[in-house]
Parts: C-alpha cells; structure tokens; sequence
C-alpha cells in the first residue's frame, strides 16, 4: 500500500492497515491500565494521584502527538503522490522540533507544574502524591515523543506492523518494572506512585532504541532518506507547521479539557475521583479499536487525496464507521454484563465497586458517540483542513466543560451525570466534522 496509486479503500484493506495500529495501542494503554491496577492497591489517595498526575502529564505530551499527526498526515499526503524522498525531510525536521518541545516541557513541569496543581485541587494528600509522580514523569519526554515520531512515520506510510513489536516492547518492559519499583522485589526499592512513572520512562527509552536500530538495519532509511537532514531548514517547516500546529493544539485543547473534567469530579470527593479513575483506564482501553481506526482514516484519506481520488473520500470515512461503530457495540457489551469483575481488576474496596458501576454504565453509551464522533472527525483532519478541526474542537470543549461544571458544582450532580456529557462532546464533534465534510471544501485544499 505504499506509494503513488496503490490505497485501496476495502474493508480488507483498511483492516491491515488498522490492525497493527490497534494492537499496538493495546499494548500501550495495558500499561495504564496495569499502572491502574498496580496503584489502586495502595489505596484511593494513590489511585487518584495517578489520574491527577496522569492526566496532566498527557495533557503535555498531548502537544507532541498532536503534532505527531499532523507529520502523519503530511507524510501520507506525501506518500500518496510518491514523492518519497520528501517524507525524510518532514521526518527529520520533526524530530528536530519533537527535541525542542521535549525541553521546553521538562523545563515546564520542574518550575511551573506544581504551582499549577496546587490551585486547582483541594485534597493535599493527591496534590503530594499527584507532584511526586510528575517530579520523575518529567524524564520520559524526548524518548516518548522521538517514539510518536517513529509511530508517525510508519502509519505515514501505510506500513504499520512494525508498531507492533514496538508498542509490545514497551508494555512488556513497563508491566515488569511496575511490578518490581512499585511494590519492591528483591534488589528493587517499593517506589509507590514514583515507580510507576520511572518504569514508563525506561520503557520508552528501550522502545525508541529499539525503532532507532530496526530503520537503520533496513531498506527503509535510504528510500525514505531519513536522518539526511543535518540542520533544520526553516522553510522546510511552513507544510509541516500548517498542518500539524492545529492538531497540536487540538489534541492539547482535548486532555486539557478532560484534565479539568477531572478537577471538577475531585470536587464531588475522593472516591468519585477514584471510581472516575478507574473508569477511565477501562474506558481508555474500550476506545483502542477506534482510535486505531482514526489513525487509519488520517492516513488513507489523505492518501486518497494525494492520488487526485477525493471522491472516494467520504465513502472510505462511512466503511470506517461501520466497522468502528460496530465493534463498539459488541465491546460495550462487556461493560453492562461483568462491571463487577472489571472493578475487581483495580480494587477489593467496596465503596468503589458501588461508585464504579454506574460509571461503566455511562460510558458504554459514550463509547458509541465516542466511535461515531473521532472516525468522521479523523477524516476531515486527513483532508488537511486542521484549521476548521481545530475550531470545531473549541466549540466543542467549551459545550463540554460549561455542562459538566453546571451539573457538578451548580447542580451538585453525581459522578454518572456528569460523566454523561462525555456522549454530548462526541456527538457534537461528529455531527459538525460531518456537516463540513459534505460541503466540499476541503477538496480543493492543498498541502
């Protein structure tokens, strides 16, 4: 599938380009969801410390994997019109720009981040733990974003099984170094909350050595000419920076809001915030199928249209949802029949089994919005049109937190109400990518 001509737009065909993409996130984010159950045995304070501490730190590299789509898309726009040798000078330069980022937020998160937390939050003993997390976090920046660089490149070019060796290194190096600096073993200290964050850092340091040596052995560095580019060539960003800029900060603007999400369930109490944090890790792992299928969209849709073949544009996005909102409904299934056994994973204390159910309940239905809202909203983000998904994500964000405040602080609502408007934001997201979609615009945008 690589090259000028050759994207097909079957089911066939969009399933292996997405399936390396959906195992490798699977990968990823049993991590979190081990991190989740690793922590939650160290009790609430803990388990809602990692959400906090968590979410903030995502909001940040949310910046670099932003902009990691966006190369995405320029690299597939590239790789449709089979001009190869300009995917080596896009990747370069991001990762040029991915180094830079890397300090500026590690400089960040040491002098500003705890002053940050502390004016949103009421409960003194998650800020503490909530800041001992980010203190070691911090490190995992520039080996985290050189690996989204590498993961860019790859689902650029339709060539996306690598990732799956990649992403199942990572999670089976940070499953075992939770394992043995969270609780202790043998030579190993028990870190707690500083343990979980130490074990991610070390496993995407071995993961990017690992796609570092992969695309120096091969074919791949001299048809693509990458790392040829010595130093940055400031015109060489313009593409990249229209394009990829607006994913940026749309990604950001996205964890930001659910980061606030966040700090307004702390305000219902401790176990709201732990229940909401368990059923985030869940939902996380719920939502992999889409996001793989996302990703796809991205990539082929601007494949398609760097082949002249726009028409085929919209049909390709509806193939997508089928195959994203069916398997969302299958999946959620899980939620509804064996929320006890899901809890279980993460915690034995009562009180958040009688917190976490409803909550499951609430996102099965969010998944579904969830799988209809980011497909269509991937598609017009591979037209190039990022502006117009960067808007679209404002108006969304702002509907967002302008209910979930209203019903949490005003309306002193539970955490399952609140949680609702999870299905509102995605709808909303879906219905207005779609409704720009169809006038046609982004066909005649070039990049």
């Amino acid at each position: 599938m690589q090259g000028s001509g050759n994207t097909h737009t079957t089911y066939k065909q969009i399933w292996q380009v997405s399936y390396p993409i959906i195992i490798g996130l699977m990968a990823q984010n049993l991590m979190v969801v081990i991190d989740t159950a690793f922590l939650g045995r160290l009790g609430e304070v803990t388990l809602g410390a990692s959400a906090i501490g968590g979410i903030f730190y995502l909001c940040l590299v949310m910046l670099g994997a932003g902009f990691a789509v966006g190369v995405q898309i320029l690299i597939g726009r590239r790789n449709g019109e089979g001009k190869l040798q300009q995917i080596g000078s896009i990747f370069d330069h991001a990762n040029f720009f991915m180094i830079a980022l890397a300090l500026i937020l590690f400089m960040f998160m040491t002098y500003l981040a705890p002053a940050v937390l502390s004016l949103f939050m009421q409960s003194e003993a998650v800020l503490h733990e909530s800041i001992v997390f980010l203190s070691y976090r911090r490190f995992g920046f520039l080996f985290g974003f050189l690996v989204l660089s590498f993961n860019a490149f790859y689902i650029g070019i339709t060539r996306t099984r690598i990732l799956i060796a990649s992403t199942v290194i990572m999670a089976v190096i940070n499953i075992v170094l939770d394992y043995l600096l969270i609780f202790g073993y043998g030579i190993f200290p028990a870190l707690g909350i500083a343990g979980a964050a130490i074990a991610t850092n070390i496993s995407e340091l071995l993961t990017f050595s690992f796609l570092l040596v992969w695309v120096s052995a091969g074919k791949t560095l001299k048809t693509y000419s990458l790392f040829s580019v010595r130093r940055p060539n400031w015109l060489a960003y313009k593409p990249i920076f229209k394009v990829a800029v607006p994913v940026m900060f749309q990604y950001f603007l996205s964890f930001s809001a659910w980061f606030v999400f966040f700090m307004i369930i702390e305000q219902i109490g401790e176990t709201a915030l732990a229940a909401s944090n368990i059923t985030r890790s869940f939902y996380m792992l719920m939502m992999i199928p889409v996001w793989g299928l996302s990703s796809t969209t991205n990539t082929l849709v601007s494949n398609l249209i760097g082949q002249g073949r726009t028409d085929e544009v919209i049909p390709l996005i509806r193939k997508i949802l089928v195959m994203g909102v069916g398997a969302t409904i299958v999946i959620a299934q899980v939620n509804i029949f064996f929320p006890d056994e899901i809890i279980s994973f993460f915690t034995n204390e009562p009180q958040l089994y009688e917190a976490t159910r409803p909550l499951l309940r609430v996102v099965s239905l969010a998944l579904v919005a969830f799988s209809f809202g980011m497909i269509i909203f991937s598609g017009l983000s591979g037209t190039g049109k990022t502006q117009v998904a960067l808007f679209i994500e404002i108006l969304s964000i702002i509907f967002y937190l302008l209910v979930a405040f209203i019903l949490a602080v005003l309306f002193k609502g539970s955490a399952p109400v609140v949680w609702f408007v999870e299905v509102v934001y995605f709808s909303i997201l879906g219905i207005a990518s779609y409704a720009y979609l169809k006038t046609g615009k982004w066909k005649v945008y070039h990049i």
